[in-house]
Formats: structure tokens, C-alpha cells, sequence
């Protein structure tokens, strides 16, 4: 049974690590961070018990986090996680965008997974902890930021098949090169005819690391067909698309309207609601709904659908140039400079780094 924190905030305690990388190992890592490859000084942890509720949130020194070899996260996989962005903006202040829906979801994971709901407030509190602490980490380089990774695990010692009684809540910070170094490229992506990412009834709407689990074997069978992502269909007639391996997937019609599949075993995307919301303000309209693999490929063929993009955390939007399964092919236009796809992107990372207004409010800033 899933349990909500009391309605009261939680204070942070601040230990601070007496080995914080030297100012020049931290720029040389800076220069070149890549992808989750370097690791800040330090790191948020709360815990959880059925008794006690959260409590002992503090701000520890980066490390091993020590666990019993029956905690039931090994065995049970209750596990949940979160991706998060801090961007550096002009000035020197550091903001993360629309954090309460990354609360929110990991809320809503929390309860799939029956593992105890973290307070959103608590939860943007737990990365502006992080931020604070380590801001000298976030990277001011174009397309830069600080990814920052909360995570729930099941820490209880414990065998026996329930819910756990002992949780722990975590973040931890990475600095994250540029997505694309010599600008946006289009991506080839490979149709899984053999493998489900979720089933009906399943985790799919959650952000629980077995689901990418299961998506490891056929994203392997799409490198190996020259792809760099793999596009999942529905578990029951595998009729409909669903989503990529980590990005959501959205076509744009020749009339200018916006369609994304829809599904309870789709990850509901804090990026693909944000561009579908920004598409909106300048007069499109976009639809949620289900989406056939036929649909797709006779709207690329007629004409009907002149763009296909995927959107997510990491490259925010990327075009798809192809679709790729056993016999068969679908190329898409080429998102050009002045395409819908590309105008998007460079709106939301805008807004994002701070070059331009917020209407709706999105940013939060995390450093002050």
C-alpha cells in the first residue's frame, strides 16, 4: 500500500565532502562531460519507513549507497526514477524546467510501483538542495546543462513478496554535453515486431527502470539494422505505435495538426505536452489519440504527414528521417531549418535557457 507524506516540508541537513574536486579536474570535466560519465561531490538522500513516514533528508557527500543483499529492490525491482535538467542562463543563475510534472509523475510512478509518494514541494526542494551545493558543476557551454537523476528504491531486507517497508529516495547530479555537437541530426528508427516495452495493465505509464530493461534487447536489434532508437507497438493486436525506447513520438500533418499516440502504457512526456502546448499557442491543433503503424506509413506515402519528430528529456526534439522494420522502409521529409520540427525545438530550449519569455511559467529557478 502506498503511503503520502504529511503536509509539512522537510528540513535538510548539509554535510559537506572533505574531498571536493579541485577547480581544474572539475573544468576539464566540464569541457568535455558527455552523458552521465562524471558525477558531482554531492548527492540528496531521504528516507522512508511505514512507520515513520520521510524523514533525515540531508545533503551528503557523493558516494556508494550501502544496502543489504536482500534489500528488495534486487529482488522485486520496486524501483522508480526521474530526469531533470538545470540550465545555466546569461546571468549566472541556474533554473530547471517545469519540475512540479517531474513531481508529479514520479508521484504517480511511486503508486504504480506501490512505493510511497514524495510531497511535490519536496521534491523541488530536493533539487535546489543539490544545485546549491554544486552549482559550480552546472556547464555554460551552448546546449549544456547539469542532468539531475532522483530515483526511489526499495531498501528494505526482506524476501518475502510485498510492498517494502523501507524506502529511500536519492538524487544525484551529472553535468551533460551538448545532444548533437554538429547540430540536429535526423534519426533512422527501427519498428520492434518481436518485443513489447509494456502490456496492457502493465508499467508502462511509469518511469520504472524494467521498462527500459525490456527495451535493451530490441534497441540492440536496432543498431544492429543501423537505427539509433527502436519504436515499440502495442502488446495486444500490435496495431497501434506507442512510443520509443526513451522519447515519445509525434507526426505533423500537411493541415498543421499536431498527433501523438495515446495510451495507458505510454510515459506521459513533460517535453512532448510542453511542445504540444507551445504548438497550440501559435494555432495548431494537436490530438492525442491512438495512432496506427498503417496510419503512419500510407500518411508518409499520400502526403497527409510531412514531419515526424521524437521528443524527450535528453535531445528534446529530434526529426525522424525513416522508419525501418522487416521488409519495408518509410522516409520522411527532411525537417529543414524552417520546419515546424526544428522551430519548436529552438522555442522550447529558448525558454529554457532563459532566451526568451516564459509565458506559461515553466522555469523555477534552483541556486537561489
Amino acid at each position: 500500500m502506498t503511503t503520502t507524506q504529511d503536509t509539512y516540508p522537510l528540513h535538510f541537513e548539509l554535510t559537506p565532502s572533505d574531498s571536493v574536486r579541485a577547480d581544474a579536474e572539475r573544468e576539464e570535466m566540464l569541457s568535455d562531460p558527455g552523458f552521465g560519465k562524471y558525477f558531482t561531490d554531492h548527492m540528496v538522500e531521504i528516507e522512508w519507513t511505514v512507520d515513520d513516514g520521510w524523514h533525515d533528508a540531508a545533503v551528503v557527500p557523493y558516494g556508494p549507497i550501502s544496502l543489504d543483499p536482500a534489500a528488495s529492490v534486487f529482488h522485486y525491482a520496486q524501483e522508480i526514477f526521474e530526469g531533470v535538467k538545470a540550465y545555466a542562463h546569461a546571468d549566472g543563475s541556474v533554473w530547471t524546467f517545469r519540475p512540479e510534472a517531474n513531481g508529479r509523475r514520479l508521484q504517480r510512478s511511486a503508486k504504480r510501483l506501490a512505493l510511497p509518494e514524495l510531497a511535490v514541494d519536496d521534491f523541488v526542494e530536493s533539487l535546489k538542495q543539490i544545485v546549491r551545493v554544486d552549482q559550480k558543476w552546472v556547464p555554460t557551454a551552448d546546449e549544456t546543462s547539469l542532468y539531475l537523476r532522483p530515483f526511489m528504491i526499495a531498501t528494505e531486507s526482506f524476501l518475502g513478496v510485498r510492498a517494502a517497508h523501507k524506502v529511500g529516495y536519492y538524487v544525484i547530479a551529472s553535468p551533460a554535453g551538448a545532444y548533437f555537437t554538429g547540430g540536429v541530426a535526423p534519426v533512422s528508427i527501427w519498428l520492434s515486431e518481436n518485443f513489447s516495452r509494456a502490456g496492457k495493465g502493465g508499467t508502462g505509464a511509469a518511469k520504472t527502470g524494467g521498462n527500459y530493461a525490456a527495451s535493451l534487447l530490441p534497441q540492440e536489434e536496432a543498431y544492429a539494422h543501423g537505427c539509433s532508437q527502436v519504436l515499440f507497438l502495442d502488446s495486444v493486436d500490435t496495431t497501434y505505435i506507442e512510443e520509443l525506447g526513451g522519447m515519445n513520438v509525434v507526426l505533423v500533418y500537411k493541415d498543421g495538426t499536431l498527433v501523438t499516440p495515446d495510451s495507458d502504457s505510454i510515459l506521459e512526456g513533460v517535453t512532448r505536452d510542453s511542445i504540444l502546448q507551445l504548438a497550440e499557442d501559435r494555432g495548431h491543433k494537436t490530438e492525442r489519440r491512438r495512432v496506427s503503424l498503417d496510419e503512419w506509413k500510407t500518411g508518409v506515402e499520400s502526403g497527409d504527414i510531412v514531419e515526424v519528430f521524437a521528443c524527450g528529456t535528453a535531445a528534446v526534439v529530434v526529426p525522424i528521417a525513416e522508419l525501418k522494420g522487416e521488409g519495408f522502409s518509410v522516409v520522411s521529409p527532411v525537417a529543414g531549418p524552417d520546419s515546424l520540427t526544428l522551430s519548436l525545438r529552438t522555442e522550447l530550449t529558448d525558454i529554457q535557457y532563459g532566451r526568451r519569455p516564459d509565458p506559461h511559467g515553466w522555469l523555477t529557478r534552483l541556486d537561489a
